[in-house]
């Protein structure tokens, strides 16, 4: 027979799985809202995106192409659109449960998190994108004319864009770390060589066009936000040893 608390115990985890349910599914319908919201504003994101693309001319090479570029396209874009919303419904589920420690860095990295994904997502569209065409465009315009499926586009600057949105969590993923203790700051940074050489081949690996100009690019930006992340952390070992430990209550001498 099961006791009063153990069954509050019960109680209380259905309640936390059902009210995690809610939110996944609040979470996934604001998804399928805005994913509706682009279907029907599909044609003004389709040529914003073609838009680095300048003068290219996109191809429909096979029957329905379109039709499953655009259901892609807003599938991704409702995802960002959702993105605050899914951001609200994680700290609305995590927050309650945790400590006022815990709380202090899980918001604002989750919150982070969210800001840097939007940012990494706009750096790929407004510099990587814009870069490798660029390339790409001009290596072999004189033998061949530049005449792109529209699939194919779409899938290099979806997955670019993607790619360098979860690159951006660097800082974050650091910070977390560092407030937990299970790195230092300095032991980040006597790593640089090492940072370095990763951000060289996560640049090559992330990169779908492999062209050179893109992978430095990517490079150069993932070292920056490992300078940024090292630089959070020693803020907060500062804030830490800062902050006076709590004194103990005098023992009593029999």
């Amino acid at each position: 027979m099961n006791s009063e608390p153990e069954q509050a115990k019960q109680m209380t985890l259905f309640g936390h799985l059902e009210e995690l349910r809610e939110r996944v599914l609040k979470s996934l319908i604001s998804i399928v809202l805005g994913a509706f919201l682009c279907l029907l504003l599909i044609k003004p994101l389709i040529r914003m995106l073609e838009a680095p693309a300048g003068s290219i001319r996109f191809l429909q090479v096979a029957p329905g192409e379109f039709l499953f570029v655009s259901i892609k396209v807003a599938g991704y874009a409702g995802l960002i659109l959702a993105l605050p919303y899914i951001v609200f419904q994680i700290l609305s589920f995590i927050l309650p449960g945790l400590t006022e420690r815990e709380k202090k860095l899980i918001a604002p990295a989750v919150s982070g998190s969210a800001i840097l994904f939007l940012l990494g997502i706009f750096f790929a569209w407004w510099t990587l994108v814009p870069a490798a065409l660029g390339f790409l465009v001009n290596y072999g315009s004189d033998v061949v004319e530049p005449l792109w499926s529209i699939e194919k586009y779409m899938d290099f600057v979806l997955l670019l864009m993607l790619s360098t949105g979860l690159s951006f969590q660097i800082p974050i993923l650091q910070l977390i770390l560092g407030f937990l203790g299970l790195i230092q700051w300095k032991q980040m940074l006597s790593g640089w060589r090492w940072v370095l050489m990763a951000s060289a081949i996560a640049g090559a690996v992330i990169t779908p066009s492999t062209d050179p100009i893109t992978m430095m690019l990517l490079a150069g930006s993932i070292s920056f936000l490992f300078i940024f992340g090292v630089l959070l952390v020693a803020i907060v070992d500062q804030f830490k040893e800062e902050i006076p430990p709590t004194p103990h209550p005098p023992s009593k001498v029999s």
